[in-house]
């Protein structure tokens, strides 16, 4: 009997009617009796020859229709799994393919073969990149003269290679070499002078130091450039910032002293700064200090407060003060400071986030604290990928 796939579930096979899950399925397909099976008009052909060993894509057979889908089904099945239905749904936002604008690499030499790229998915084995389908195209045009490079590296190599795009060209930072003589370093200055990169970095295990690094590295956040600190979080794709960032401004904008919390760099908050004020609250030091000393250089009302929201949320009396609360908290969530939102007099919450499980048990206590989940954005920067994000509105009377 066959046994039509009704949907893909979260970790990017495909679910049928019966309860059955199957590699490679999506909507539309149907699991035959014998076991095999038989494509649906949703199911396509990578685009990429890498598929599916590279782990850096789950999701290339699916269609934008399926994939589509399969990000609000993250979102919404999230939000049911504690009982809670958004006023508004929208559709979900998928980014572009060639539009990730910052990843890690890996490379590894292998008998007399250098290679470079993503690992397999579950498995350190790197899978050698000569075509990727998600990068953006300037951070690829750099993979092969990076392969060149780590290939005239001598002993046994294995490094970690980070590449992210910023105001001036590409932050690259390479952890697991070292420059052990002159030829070495001047490697390095060669390849940074050749391919104009904002910045190179070694880490030899003790930290990045910059060996390049012609002007201060930045980002432009909100209409402001802001320091780009080693190891500092930026959104994957501008094309995917700008839609939380839409979300931001249509909910925080008109209501006064706004709170940004978990605020990094200060994505959210130099984009809602002015003429609202904004209160950027972050624990990570160089964050916090790129974040201040941009507002002081912009003259932007935004004012960075150093504070780690896990071990010392702000309180329920210092949330008050707030016309609109914005967070954006890693995976884990943001449990304690939520509980603190739950006892103020808050009344409206934006809630970012890049795990729907984490964001639906914080969103069920502020529903237990009066809240209604007014609207739900899906977000699907991670293209290909089981990795879905949201943006929430929550509301209390």
């Amino acid at each position: 009997m066959s046994d039509p796939v009704t949907r893909i579930a979260a970790k990017g096979d495909g679910l049928t009617e019966g309860g059955q899950h199957v590699a490679g399925g999506v909507p539309g397909d149907v699991l035959a009796a014998d076991g095999t099976l038989v494509r649906g008009p949703h199911h396509v052909d990578p685009p990429c020859r890498h598929f599916p060993q590279c782990g850096g894509c789950q999701l290339q057979h699916a269609d934008d229709a399926a994939l589509a889908q399969f990000v609000s089904d993250r979102v919404s099945f999230a939000a049911e799994s504690q009982g809670l239905v958004p006023g508004t749904l929208t559709p979900p936002h998928l980014s572009p393919p060639r539009t990730r604008r910052r990843a890690t690499l890996h490379a590894a030499r292998l008998g007399k073969k250098l290679v470079i790229g993503f690992r397999e998915g579950g498995s350190h084995r790197i899978v050698e990149m000569t075509e990727c389908h998600i990068l953006h195209p300037r951070l690829f045009a750099l993979v092969d003269p990076l392969r060149k490079l780590l290939a005239s590296w001598g002993g046994k190599l294995a490094a970690d290679i980070q590449l992210t795009l910023v105001d001036t060209g590409i932050a690259a930072e390479i952890k697991g070499i070292s420059a052990e003589n002159l030829a070495q370093t001047e490697a390095l200055l060669d390849f940074a002078r050749e391919h104009s990169l904002a910045r190179l970095s070694v880490d030899e295990g003790f930290g990045p130091e910059p060996v390049w690094e012609p002007e201060p590295a930045t980002v432009t956040l909100g209409g402001t450039p802001v320091s780009f600190p080693h190891g500092a979080f930026l959104q994957p794709t501008a094309d995917g910032e700008a839609a939380l960032l839409s979300a931001a401004r249509e909910w925080c904008s008109g209501h006064g002293i706004v709170a940004d919390l978990f605020a990094g760099l200060g994505t959210f908050a130099f984009a809602l700064a002015g003429p609202a004020k904004v209160l950027a609250a972050e624990a990570d030091r160089g964050a916090h200090l790129a974040c201040q000393a941009a507002a002081r250089a912009s003259g932007k009302p935004v004012h960075a407060l150093h504070r780690d929201l896990f071990r010392d949320p702000l309180t329920a009396d210092e949330i008050s003060k707030f016309g609109c609360v914005l967070l954006d908290p890693p995976r884990a969530g943001a449990r304690n400071q939520v509980d603190a939102i739950a006892q103020s007099t808050a009344s409206r919450v934006a809630y970012v986030s890049c795990n729907p499980q984490s964001w639906a048990r914080d969103a069920r206590r502020l529903a237990d604290a009066g809240f209604r989940l007014a609207e739900l954005r899906p977000v699907g920067q991670f293209r290909w990928s089981t990795h879905v994000e949201l943006a929430s509105l929550f509301l209390r009377d």
